[in-house]
């Protein structure tokens, strides 16, 4: 199965994959499912609005407040704890409905690639499985 390759450019960022993601699509797939899986332990993926960039703006800033990236009881010693908190609250895993060969998402959907602890090459892995209408 495919990966896809993300490259990021600052420290947190979310990266609309929807695009990449269609792209490896088995053509011919009527039906469908698309399984992502992020194998980094500071990403994560997550579903969103990908028309107004302030909606990401937004999620990292929220993110930031609730888990910042400096706390005094911080254990681990490579210093990003709040990425791996981050990337555990978001999660690593999709599952999408497809159909003729192009994700079903709403009007207003797409897919991210979540960054906290960047910048960095990345790797997403994607499984398709077809389905019955």
């Amino acid at each position: 199965m495919p990966d896809i390759t993300v490259i990021t450019n600052r420290d947190c960022e979310l990266v609309d994959i929807t695009n990449q993601i269609n792209a490896v699509i088995p053509p011919g797939m009527r039906y469908g499912i698309c399984h992502l899986f992020v194998p980094h332990t500071t990403a994560a993926l997550t579903i969103n609005e990908n028309v107004d960039p302030d909606v990401r703006y937004d999620i990292l800033k929220k993110l930031d407040a609730l888990i910042p990236k400096k706390e005094r009881f911080y254990r681990h010693s490579e210093g990003n704890s709040a990425a791996h908190l981050k990337a555990s609250l978001l999660g690593n895993t999709l599952a999408l409905p497809i159909r003729n060969s192009r994700l079903r998402l709403g009007t207003w959907q797409g897919v991210y690639f979540c960054e906290f602890d960047g910048p960095r090459i990345r790797k997403i892995r994607l499984y398709f499985q077809k389905t019955e209408e």
